[in-house]
């Protein structure tokens, strides 16, 4: 009986139609010291009013479970993409209720308005739907889901606690992913701006001998078949396969920098998962180096099918480092553990020409053994500050100071070039697609 009481007391709430009825009840009792006919009107009606509110604390709580909630989630979020959860709701009232569900999701997300407000019918389950954008990865922790229920009176609210806490991991983008995968198998790339890159000769990859159609290499056809089978034959090629490609990612403060929630370390991250993805499929050998003051996590080139859930993992647990890139140690385990010509992909960040020629020497030794593609960031938002007008003497100084800084971005470009070092300067919302292209484009020109 104490616990009945006590779970009464904590789980009730009072609504606004309460207490408009007692200030109606309220209002008759003012007005009969001025209208002596009123009479017990107000009394009748203040009886009225409780027996109602006791009408429906008894519908209310006269089962001890009238609601039935769970939450529905992935068994991880995706870093940076719109994860949809759902909330599985089912009334075992014998009438129709209001309800409005809480479900207190990670502190993480620090928003306070996740309030969903329903009809349930008897016996009938619904289904509520919702999604969560994370920002960071790591460990996401849910709370309780909270249902408040009101009877067709609505005087009070009674709250079901339903305990369901739990901890998702929140791993680099995988939707992305599969997005990208998805594109690339079906050829879709075009559409997200990949471009078709005309193919100078052919692979020494030999894949058959078949039959000569218009349009076909005549410097292809295959006369000893030819003679043979009395038909023109010809030898088809297709790319070559087992390539290594390393994605290297800069760990240092320079990728702490955020644009819009997310570190440029995470945009490497999300990159790098989706290109290794990808070629995979087109069945090259994937590898993974991480780096900062010191060498992070190395994953060697391969191309089983557990090798993308081993980047996987390293990548989730990989955290921005403060000091500065030691690009001495990075050319070091390059050289001793790349054995052969691979396309190493260096995911890093240059504010400044100064930066990028601190590292050129290095660049220079990693280029001359192994095709290197350096992906850096443009600063979108001193981008857009100068391309504004300005207004007055001071928005002039700061829209030459960010025309300087952004100048200098294309500097580097150009500096990288005059090296033989072909590189990459996107904004970080375009990274993934632009380092993809870049990589079908290198594979089509067979320059690896």
């Amino acid at each position: 009986m104490k616990k009945f009481f006590g779970l009464f007391y904590t789980n009730l709430f009072l609504t606004n139609r309460l207490f408009a009825g007692l200030a109606v009840c309220g209002m008759l009792y003012i007005f009969r010291f001025l209208f002596n006919w009123l009479g017990i009107i107000p009394d009748v009606m203040l009886g009225l009013f409780l027996l109602l509110v006791l009408l429906d604390i008894v519908l209310l709580y006269h089962k001890s479970q009238g609601i039935f909630a769970r939450r529905h989630a992935p068994e991880r979020l995706s870093n940076s993409d719109d994860n949809q959860l759902g909330i599985y709701v089912e009334s075992i009232y014998p009438f129709n209720i209001k309800a409005g569900i809480i479900d207190e999701i990670p502190v993480q997300f620090q928003r306070r308005d996740v309030w969903f407000a329903t009809t349930l019918s008897p016996r009938i389950p619904k289904r509520i739907s919702y999604n969560l954008r994370p920002t960071k990865r790591g460990e996401y922790t849910f709370g309780m889901i909270r249902v408040f229920v009101r009877s067709p009176l609505a005087l009070i609210s009674r709250r079901f606690n339903f305990e369901q806490a739990e901890t998702l991991p929140t791993y680099p983008s995988f939707l992305q992913m599969r997005r990208y995968e998805l594109m690339a198998i079906s050829n879709r790339l075009s559409e997200y701006g990949i471009k078709k890159i005309r193919r100078l000769g052919h692979s020494m990859e030999f894949e058959q001998v078949k039959t000569y159609v218009p349009g076909d290499d005549y410097r292809t056809i295959n006369w000893k078949a030819t003679a043979r089978n009395g038909n023109f034959m010809v030898n088809s090629y297709t790319d070559e396969k087992s390539q290594h490609v390393y994605c290297v990612i800069d760990k240092s403060r320079a990728m702490k920098m955020p644009f819009n929630g997310l570190s440029l370390l995470d945009y490497a991250i999300n990159a790098s998962l989706a290109l290794s993805n990808v070629a995979l499929k087109k069945e090259d050998k994937a590898g993974l180096i991480t780096v900062a003051e010191k060498i992070g996590s190395v994953v060697a080139a391969d191309r089983r099918p557990v090798q993308l859930n081993r980047i996987l993992e390293v990548l989730y647990k990989e955290k921005t480092r403060y000091l500065e890139t030691n690009m001495e140690a990075l050319y070091a385990t390059i050289r001793g553990i790349l054995k052969q010509r691979s396309l190493v992909v260096f995911f890093t960040n240059y504010e400044s020409m100064f930066a990028m020629q601190r590292q050129l020497p290095f660049l220079k030794r990693i280029a001359k053994f192994h095709l290197l593609l350096v992906v850096f960031f443009e600063n979108t938002e001193l981008t857009s500050l100068s391309e504004k007008p300005a207004g007055d003497v001071e928005h002039i100084y700061v829209k030459t100071i960010a025309e300087k800084f952004a100048n200098d971005k294309k500097l580097i470009v150009k500096e990288l070039a005059k090296h033989g070092i072909q590189s990459i300067l996107t904004a970080p919302e375009n990274l993934t697609i632009n380092t993809i292209n870049r990589y079908l484009e290198i594979k089509a020109r067979q320059s690896i």
